[in-house]
């Protein structure tokens, strides 16, 4: 079987301080939400301390096994694109697990070229927080 359409990935600098965060708080994952502000910047979370809901979105895994979630909403907007997340200096407002490093996570995105779209568009829905335990 083919693998998915790579939906999300991390830029090489995003992808150490994933490890890094890893390693100082156990297995992490996203969430990207969608609200204003913080909101619209991918949020980093210890494992299992948010809690995902029934229609949040499971894009893929990156840095390895770190779930990407995103609200139903947001990904009705995005669905036609390939996300990358990198990192910028800066400190968000939220609680994603970054904020005291001095940095910030941000999407960078474009849109998924014809042949991406179109493979995307054959393969099963992507699983929802009804369906798996983040």
């Amino acid at each position: 079987m083919a693998a998915r359409t790579r939906r999300v990935e991390l830029t090489p600098a995003a992808e150490d301080l994933v490890r890094r965060l890893a390693a100082r708080h156990g297995p992490v994952m996203f969430h990207q939400s969608g609200g204003c502000c913080d909101g619209s910047a991918p949020m980093c979370y210890p494992r299992g301390e948010f809690r995902v809901g029934a229609s949040d979105i499971l894009l893929g895994h990156v840095a390895g096994d770190a779930p990407f979630w995103m609200s139903a909403g947001q990904y009705a907007y995005w669905q036609h694109t390939h996300l990358t997340v990198d990192v910028v200096p800066g400190r968000g407002s939220g609680f994603s697990l970054e904020a005291p490093e001095g940095v910030r996570f941000l999407l960078r995105s474009r849109l998924f070229t014809d042949e991406e779209w179109e493979r995307a568009e054959a393969e099963p829905p992507l699983p929802t927080g009804a369906e798996v335990t983040g």
